[in-house]
C-alpha cells in the first residue's frame, strides 16, 4: 500500500536516520508488533519498558509509512465534538475520551523528555469558526468543555483579530496542545529499543497470521517464523487489509511547509496550533525551525497515482486559504506532500482484539486526527489487555462499538 506522495518534510529533513536488519531467522517473544511507525514504536516501548520480550516487524524501512507524512498536531480535541460524542456514546464516555487525550499529551511530553531531540513543544490550540453559522455549535462545545473543567477560553471576533491577526467569527482557545516530529520520534524510540536488545526488523513482510489457544504464529515473506504469545497489528492504514469487516474509510490529506519565517512575523502562530470548524478542515502549526506547516484539502482519493497528480494543485489551494487569513506571510511551499489517512464513523480509534482472530491478535488502529495521542493511550490499553487487567478505555475503543 503506497501511503504517501510528494516530498514529506520529516523524511527530507531527517533522512534515513537508522537502519534495521530484515528478519532472517525464527524468533520467539511475548509480544510481536507488526508495524514500524510511531504507533508501533509507542506500543513496543510500553511493552518493553514493563518486562515483556518484544519483536517489531515492518514491511518498509522503519518510519517510512504514515509517520513520515504526519503533520503531528498533538491535541486532546477529537475531530468529533465532545457534545456530539456524548449524544452518540453517552456523556461519561465522551468525557472519558477527551480527558484521556489530555493525559496522553502529558504522557507524550514525559516520553519526549526521555527520548530527547524529537521536536516536541507544548503550545496552545485555537479552534476557530469558519463561518458565522458555526458560532452556535462552537459556543455549545465551549460551554460543555468549560463546565467540565477543561482549560479553555472563549474568543470573540475582536479577540481573534487582536491576538492572532486574522478574521474569524469566534474561537475556542485551549491551553493544552503540543507538536512533535513524528518520524524522528519513531526512529529514536526504535533505536533505543534495539540498543536495549529488542528485536527490530524492517523490510520484513508478514504474510500469514495463525492464532491458536496458546499464541500466534507469524510467517514472513522470507520464510522466517515468529512465535508470540500475543500479536499487535499496528500497521496503520494498511491494517484494514487484515480484516474482512470494513471499520474505517481511507482518504487522502495534503500538506506543505514553507521556508523558515522570522519569529516576529510568525507571531502567535509560533506557539499555537490552528484548525477550523469546516469539514474537511484547514490546519496549521509551526516547526522547531520556524517554518509554517499547513494541511487540509482532504478528499476521498485512495489511489496513489491519482493522489500523486494532485499534490501541487492542492498545495496551491492550501496556500490561497492561508493567504486569505495571513496575507503578509511568505507562504511559498518549500515541500509539498500527501498521505493516506482513515476516518472512523465517530472519530474514535480501535484498540484490541477482533472476533475474526480471537483474543491474542490485537489491532492498533489510531485513526482520525488524533493518531499520536490515541497511540499513546492505546499502548497502555493493549498492555492492560495482555496482562489481563481492566482498562477504562477498553470498551470504548473496542470493536464492540460496531455491533
Amino acid at each position: 500500500m503506497d501511503l504517501k506522495s510528494g516530498y514529506p518534510w520529516w523524511a527530507v529533513k531527517n533522512g534515513l536516520m537508522h537502519a534495521f536488519p530484515p528478519l532472517e531467522r525464527d524468533l520467539r517473544c511475548d509480544v510481536a508488533v507488526v508495524g514500524g511507525g510511531v504507533t508501533g514504536a509507542l506500543i513496543a516501548d510500553e511493552f518493553a519498558a514493563h518486562g515483556h520480550e518484544v519483536a517489531v516487524l515492518e514491511q518498509r524501512d522503519v518510519g517510512w509509512g504514515s509517520s513520515a507524512v504526519s503533520t503531528a498536531l498533538l491535541q486532546y480535541e477529537i475531530d468529533t465534538h465532545m457534545v456530539d460524542l456524548a449524544r452518540r456514546h453517552g456523556e461519561a464516555a465522551a468525557l472519558l475520551a477527551y480527558r484521556s487525550c489530555v493525559e496522553a499529551i502529558d504522557q507524550l511530553a514525559a516520553l519526549a523528555a526521555r527520548v530527547r531531540d524529537v521536536g516536541f513543544r507544548r503550545c496552545g490550540s485555537l479552534y476557530y469558526a469558519s463561518k458565522r453559522r458555526h458560532r452556535g455549535a462552537l459556543r455549545e462545545e465551549f460551554e460543555a468543555r468549560a463546565a467540565r473543567g477543561f482549560a479553555v477560553a472563549w474568543l470573540d471576533s475582536g479577540d481573534v483579530r487582536d491576538r492572532y491577526g486574522f478574521d474569524a467569527p469566534c474561537a475556542i482557545l485551549s491551553r493544552t496542545g503540543a507538536q512533535v516530529d513524528s518520524y524522528r520520534l519513531a526512529l529514536r524510540i526504535f533505536a533505543k529499543l534495539r540498543a536495549a536488545g529488542v528485536h527490530v526488523h524492517d523490510r520484513t513482510r508478514v504474510e500469514d497470521i495463525v492464532p491458536d489457544a496458546r499464541g500466534v504464529t507469524l510467517r514472513t515473506d522470507a520464510g522466517a517464523t515468529v512465535r508470540a504469545r500475543h500479536v499487535v497489528l499496528a500497521a496503520g492504514y494498511a491494517g484494514q487489509s487484515w480484516l474482512r469487516q470494513r471499520v474505517a474509510r481511507n482518504r487522502s490529506s495534503y500538506a506543505f511547509v514553507t521556508d523558515p519565517i522570522a519569529p516576529e512575523r510568525l507571531g502567535a502562530l509560533r506557539r499555537t496550533l490552528l484548525w477550523e470548524t469546516a469539514r474537511p478542515y484547514l490546519y496549521m502549526r509551526s516547526t522547531s525551525d520556524d517554518r509554517l506547516l499547513v494541511g487540509g484539502e482532504d478528499d476521498a482519493i485512495d489511489v496513489a497515482a491519482r493522489r500523486d497528480r494532485r499534490v501541487d494543485a492542492k498545495a496551491g489551494r492550501l496556500r490561497k486559504q492561508v493567504a486569505a487569513l495571513f496575507p503578509d506571510l511568505p507562504l511559498a511551499p518549500a515541500f509539498a506532500w500527501a498521505g493516506t489517512f482513515a476516518e472512523t464513523a465517530d472519530g474514535l480509534p480501535f484498540f484490541g482484539p477482533h472476533a475474526q482472530y480471537g483474543p491474542r491478535v490485537h489491532f492498533a488502529m489510531a485513526y482520525g486526527g488524533n493518531g499520536i495521542t490515541y497511540s499513546m493511550l492505546g499502548a497502555g490499553l493493549l498492555r492492560a489487555l495482555v496482562e489481563r487487567r481492566r482498562h477504562p478505555l477498553a470498551e470504548l475503543f473496542s470493536f464492540a462499538r460496531l455491533e
